[in-house]
Parts: structure tokens; C-alpha cells; sequence
């Protein structure tokens, strides 16, 4: 899926989690399509430093890196001041990717077989609650501090990263599921809502996308590149797509996962993940 880069050329466009994997090629991919200035915000101050200085070399004057915890909501009003102030006074395009993949028992199996090898544990109530601050709250605070923003300028456009897990919600990753689950509904509400104020609001998925998510794991046949996952993801926020698929995989899990006629393919296809799983090997 080809990128229209011009309708990212001029614009500005913070990033959240854009240090490593999908964020920092969602940047490199707009700096490439002629955005005016970029906003990386991470809370890794090592990875944003080394990034946002190798790309001031290429792409002087367009970058800034703010380190941001996306869990605090001061944080996030402090980094979204500090990109309005770095972009003259408009924010054209808030991508809120800070996130990250859960793995665990709801309650601990009665036997834990080969799933040891894992790395899963039983989650708590405080696992929980960080898994929301970080998946869900973190988007929350952007978009609650951009909209007033993009109200007052006429307009603008916002992406939240889900993941098929969304909808094609995997065995003994309940807790994620459940994140990305929230918000891609608080999204597309959100769309509805401020769609007469010309303010676009998309969730995307990055597809099965070879980041840090799979430290120490096996990763499967066919992962896609960090890029690729941020040009399709861009190529869908070009033309307001509602819900960007990041693969054809996602593209095809939407297709059945709540209709009424094939419920036994995701309930053959998760039941399979389940025992894969349980056999110690990290399926997807």
C-alpha cells in the first residue's frame, strides 16, 4: 500500500512511543514525506537522545524530542505545550503509539506445563492497573489534551495504535486484549463525536510487526518490518480510514471475528493458539 506523502508534506505530527520499533519508523516515515516539524516523545531519555540526533542531521530544524511518561497526564499536557510551541502554534497530526504487549494468567493454571518458558506469571490487580495507565490512559490524556487544540485551529487528526488483539482477543493475553480493546471503542466513539468539527480520528493496528514486543520470543514467518507497518498505517491515516489494518492478517480477523455465522473460525483458530501456547511455543 503506497504512502501519499503529500498529504503529509507541511503538516506537523507528534509521535508518543516513537524512540524504537513502529513509533520511530512512523517518524522517519513522515520526515520522508515532507512533514514540517516532528515531535518524538518517549520515556526511553537514551533512545529518544540517540534518535532525534541522528535525525537533526538530515532533517535540521524538524525535530525535537520531548521525554514524556505517557502514564502521567501532566506529562502528556507538558509534551503536547512543548510540540504546539515547537510547531509555531498548530499540531496537524497526534499519533498516540506509546504501548506495550501483556502476557499472563488471569489466574494461575491449574498446571503450568511447558508455558514456564514464557516468562507468564498471574497478573494483579496493580498489573492491571499499569496496563491501563500505559495502553489505554496514555492515549486518553493525548487526545484530551489535543482536541481543545484542534478545535481552536479548525481542525486536525488523531491515530490511536490498537492491535488485532483488539478484536481477535489471543489466549493468556487477557489483560492486553483488554486495553487495546477500550481503546479502540473510546476511539471510534471519539470519531463520531468530533467528525463535525473536522477533527479525523482513526485507530490502526500495526500488524504482526517484528518490535521489542518479541523480546526473547520466537518470532513468526512473515513478520513485517517496522516500516512497512508505518506505511500502511500512514497510507490509512492519508485517506481517514476508520480502522487501519497494519496487515492483511488484521484485514482478514475483522472479517470474522464478530459475525454470526462463522463464530467456530475464531473459536478454532484462539482454541489452537490456547494449546500452542500451553505446548510452551509463543503462536500467533
Amino acid at each position: 500500500m503506497e504512502v501519499n506523502r503529500e498529504y503529509f508534506a507541511g503538516k506537523t505530527a507528534v509521535v508518543t512511543g516513537a524512540a524504537s520499533g513502529i513509533g520511530l519508523a512512523l517518524i522517519e516515515e513522515l520526515l520522508a514525506s515532507g512533514s514540517e516539524k516532528v515531535v518524538v516523545a518517549d520515556f526511553n531519555q537514551a533512545n529518544l537522545e540517540k534518535h532525534v540526533n541522528r535525525l537533526k542531521g538530515p532533517y535540521p530544524g524538524k525535530v525535537k524530542g520531548i521525554l514524556c511518561n505517557v502514564t502521567l497526564e501532566e506529562n502528556v499536557k507538558a509534551m503536547i505545550a512543548g510540540a504546539v510551541e515547537f510547531f509555531g502554534g498548530r499540531i496537524d497530526l497526534l499519533i498516540n503509539n506509546a504501548g506495550a504487549g501483556f502476557g499472563g494468567f488471569f489466574v494461575k493454571p491449574s498446571n503450568l506445563g511447558a508455558m514456564e518458558k514464557l516468562g507468564y506469571r498471574e497478573q494483579t490487580n496493580a498489573d492491571w492497573e499499569k496496563a491501563f495507565a500505559l495502553n489505554f490512559y496514555g492515549a486518553l490524556y493525548g487526545c484530551r489534551a489535543a482536541i481543545p487544540l484542534m478545535q481552536k485551529q479548525g481542525g486536525g487528526q488523531i491515530v490511536n495504535i490498537i492491535s488485532g488483539i483488539a478484536f481477535y482477543n489471543m489466549p493468556y493475553q487477557s489483560m492486553y486484549a483488554a486495553t487495546k480493546a477500550a481503546l479502540n471503542a473510546m476511539t471510534l466513539s471519539l470519531r463520531a463525536e468530533f467528525w463535525d468539527e473536522q477533527i479525523k480520528i482513526s485507530s490502526a493496528t500495526p500488524g504482526t510487526t517484528a518490535t521489542a514486543i518479541w523480546d526473547g520470543l520466537e518470532m513468526p514467518e512473515g513478520i513485517q518490518t517496522p516500516q512497512q507497518s508505518a506505511q500502511r498505517i500512514l497510507a490509512g491515516v492519508a485517506v481517514n480510514k476508520r480502522i487501519i489494518f497494519g496487515d492483511d492478517g488484521d484485514v482478514s480477523g475483522s472479517k470474522n471475528c464478530f459475525n454470526d455465522d462463522l463464530q467456530e473460525i475464531p473459536d478454532q483458530y484462539l482454541l489452537n493458539i490456547a494449546r500452542q501456547r500451553r505446548s510452551g511455543k509463543m503462536a500467533v
